[in-house]
């Protein structure tokens, strides 16, 4: 017993001299690494301090511990609003739909490229997929509402109708999950591209030689080589899918279409920004918080048991 506490003790001294060397020979980039990691306690775990007016009326006069203490009351007040069903269905129906349709098209995008021969053309046509994810969101919106105006817009004069769409509730879901992937489906291929890059080039030549068509090369050779990016990106989308993209929705929102476009970001900035109920809406935000951490759990675990790999986090 003694050796082996002795040997453990040991193994331990030598570890801790062998990280202190290692720090000592690569200090500047353990100095590089203090910037981000002050900016990230300064700005993402600081401001967790105030999560706690979610349970207290706050008033500002009084500050964070000078208000009374109201427990889950804000919450309770959410749960049982009139448009609480309402928004839920409609940031899970918008949240869940986006990811259906948005999630598949970077993989097929970036397997469409990976077969591509002519260089000139392949840099080209990535180009032009890339370019949307640099334009702002108001921009897009802007453009959004040009293409689908009622007079003179590009869909109206090719269907030769006069629709207004944006007050159209049926046609909202459509529109947002189509620009977005627009303007995002370039922009997601970049992982995939570097993935498949990296595949061994000889078991192309070796499922050539087997026979094997260009369909067979994608389904046993790209895809489970994708395999693990694509478990991590489905996750990493998970967490955050109720956190509809506020910018977009609220900028596109009418009250004609509000029916389908009112969500809870939306609602978080009308209660929080405009109508000054700063305990109210972080109740609001906590919960919304409190949902995507769960689903990404959830999601991690259910991955993590389909791909047959350990989880991610």
């Amino acid at each position: 017993m003694k050796g082996n506490n002795l040997s453990a003790k040991d193994s331990s001294g030598v570890g801790g001299q062998t990280l202190k060397k290692r720090i000592l020979d690569n200090w500047q980039l353990y100095a590089m690494l203090v910037i981000p990691v002050v900016l990230t306690i300064i700005y993402k775990y600081i401001p967790m301090y105030g999560i706690q007016i979610a349970f207290r009326d706050y008033k500002a006069s009084r500050g964070f511990m000078g208000s009374e203490w109201v427990g889950l009351e804000w919450f309770s007040r959410f749960f049982t609003a009139p448009t609480f069903g309402r928004m839920m269905k409609n940031t899970i129906l918008l949240s869940l739909f986006s990811l259906l349709w948005s999630f598949p098209i970077p993989i097929i995008l970036a397997l469409m490229l990976n077969q591509m021969r002519f260089q000139k053309f392949k840099r080209a046509t990535q180009t032009v997929l890339y370019a949307p994810h640099f334009i702002s969101t108001m921009v897009i919106c802007g453009m959004i509402r040009i293409f689908l105006s009622p007079s003179g817009g590009l869909i109206n004069l090719i269907a030769g109708t006069s629709v207004d769409f944006l007050t159209e509730s049926a046609a909202f879901r459509t529109i947002y999950i189509a620009s977005g992937i627009w303007q995002d489906a370039g922009w997601g291929i970049i992982v995939y591209m570097a993935t498949l890059s990296n595949i061994d080039t000889s078991l192309y030549e070796a499922a050539k030689v087997d026979g094997a068509s260009l369909f067979q090369r994608i389904l046993h050779i790209d895809i489970p080589g994708l395999r693990s990016i694509m478990v991590l990106n489905l996750i990493m989308s998970a967490g955050g899918l109720m956190n509809v993209g506020f910018e977009k929705v609220w900028l596109l929102q009418t009250d004609l279409n509000k029916s389908v476009s009112d969500v809870i970001a939306v609602y978080v900035y009308q209660m929080g920004i405009e109508n000054a109920k700063y305990s109210y809406s972080t109740a609001v935000g906590l919960f919304n918080t409190a949902i995507n951490i769960i689903l990404l759990i959830i999601v991690n675990k259910i991955a993590g048991k389909i791909s047959d790999e350990t989880s991610f986090i």
